[in-house]
């Protein structure tokens, strides 16, 4: 590289952030942490944070779900690489940008870590830092893009579930209601549940089949659900 163009290179920092999905309460939910530093102190922000050294950025999300969330082993997925020159007024700053699907049980949220991690509806967010808010939006766009031709909901539920429960995660992320008995004869068309010989019962309801997944794993279904 000579002289000349040396000059004109200046690179970016790169930062990681993680958008963590879940559901409880029939609600679809997301992690934020409350900023400490500036710029946006006190703003509401996805975890995430600079890559340290010779680290790779998908260390850097393991790294981050295990301090926030305190979860590892969970759904993954590299979402995309947002890098408007506006979206950080310290400077030029490329995010890579992940999203994690985590079952509400394996949430292990501590109220000692500093920068209070919490729990938001997607439906009602609170004014969020940098371009965050973008970010959240488009992971929801490819989750619910998702739930067409692969199995990804396994992520969000138990390993033992009703079919309500499955159509009720459904609903929850695609923002709509479903009709119940369609609903179960295409998903169980898929072919990648399994009925279990056991019930969920309950004092004011009749005891609903258990299933499984038959591979609780990512994979891409045969035919769009």
């Amino acid at each position: 590289m000579n002289v000349q163009k040396s000059k004109l290179y200046w690179p970016p920092a790169v930062t990681v952030d993680a958008v963590i999905f879940t559901v409880q309460e029939d609600d679809l939910q997301v992690l934020l942490i409350e900023r400490s530093n500036e710029p946006f102190r006190n703003y509401c922000a996805l975890p995430g944070g600079f890559l340290i050294k010779n680290e790779p950025s998908r260390d850097a999300v393991a790294r981050i779900l295990k301090d926030k969330a305190g979860v590892n082993n969970v759904y993954t997925e590299q979402l995309y690489t947002f890098d408007d020159l506006a979206r950080d007024p310290r400077g030029h700053t490329v995010t890579i940008a992940y999203f994690a699907l985590v079952p509400p049980t394996s949430l292990k949220i501590s109220s000692s870590v500093r920068e209070h991690p919490q729990l938001y509806s997607v439906k009602r967010l609170p004014n969020l830092a940098f371009d965050h808010r973008k970010i959240i939006e488009y992971a929801l766009g490819r989750l619910r893009a998702k739930l067409e031709y692969t199995n990804v909901v396994y992520s969000l539920l138990p390993k033992e579930f009703t079919i309500p429960q499955l159509q009720k995660t459904y609903e929850v992320i695609l923002g709509k209601r479903l009709d119940k008995r369609n609903f179960a004869k295409k998903f169980l068309s898929l072919n990648i549940v399994k009925p279990l010989p056991k019930k969920l019962g309950g004092p004011r309801r009749r005891p609903a089949r258990l299933y499984r997944f038959i591979s609780p794993s990512p994979q891409e279904l045969k035919k769009f659900f």
